[in-house]
């Protein structure tokens, strides 16, 4: 099982897009936009796909910065983290995955934040790319 999902990361305001779950699993907390890739579906074609699904936004032009590669202990499962530039905030149209979204300043992160999200910040070398990432922009 594999997955994917971005960071959206304003580059005139420095605040990243979150969304709020409105899933059975993980209802109320804030995430990512991202989810499992399809059978015989390739990692980008997925992300992009993900994006318009649940934004309603077409980023298959936009810049696409990989992450990092999370893979459970097990082997079983892995997800693709990447970041998307954009220069202007924009308003999601979210489908009925989300609940709601915001554009969260890079110095404090929405909670209860999705897990999955939460384990990602606490690898200080994802935060240290985010970080010079945010420099270089």
């Amino acid at each position: 099982i594999e997955g994917v999902g971005t960071f959206i990361y304003c580059i005139n305001t420095h605040r990243y897009l979150f969304l709020l779950r409105n899933t059975k699993k993980y209802a109320g907390t804030w995430g990512l936009a991202g989810g499992g890739i399809e059978a015989g579906e390739q990692l980008l074609s997925s992300l992009h796909r993900e994006l318009d699904e649940e934004l309603g936004y077409d980023f298959s032009e936009t810049k696409v910065i990989p992450i990092e590669k999370f893979t459970s202990d097990n082997g079983k499962f892995s997800y693709h983290t990447f970041l998307i530039p954009v220069t202007e905030e924009f308003v999601p149209q979210l489908n009925h995955e989300h609940s709601g979204y915001a554009w969260i300043d890079s110095t404090t992160w929405p909670k209860p934040l999705h897990p999955g999200v939460w384990r990602t910040f606490k690898f200080s070398s994802v935060i240290d790319k985010i970080k010079t990432l945010e420099l270089v922009l």
